[in-house]
């Protein structure tokens, strides 16, 4: 299996918690970027958070920056998506991908399909009023 498995999604109502993980079986995991994406029926695919397998530095987009943590455990070989306060504007479909390239001498790219190339399943996420 070349691609990420996510998974973790659900239904909750507004201001509850989920949390995802995306987990790399046979995907080189090492010294790569891993982003968040997620897309809702008839809006654009937003990627909106980002991290370094090897770096703890994540970046966060302002639509979820202080609600949403990701983090890693390079052990398990897997990247989480803590999501907190969600809210019904946070409902969309989630995915979890990965940089082909080694990322280990320069910073995580700006969050786009062409640099995450290897994406997860989806997972859905929905959160009602």
């Amino acid at each position: 299996q070349v691609n990420p498995a996510v998974s973790g999604g659900g239904s909750v109502q507004a201001g509850g918690t989920l949390k995802l993980s995306c987990v790399f079986g046979g995907f080189t995991y090492s010294n790569r970027c891993v982003g968040w994406f997620r897309q809702a029926p008839g809006k654009e695919r937003e990627g909106f958070a980002s991290i370094s397998t090897e770096r703890d530095s994540p970046t966060y987009a302002n639509s979820v920056k202080g609600r949403f943590t990701v983090s890693t455990d390079n052990a398990e070989k897997t990247v989480y998506l803590e999501m907190n306060n969600l809210q019904p504007e946070d409902t969309a479909m989630y995915y979890c991908q990965a940089t082909p390239k080694d990322y280990s001498e320069s910073p995580c790219p700006f969050l786009s399909d062409d640099d995450y190339h290897y994406r997860s399943q989806g997972t859905q996420v929905t959160v009602s009023s």
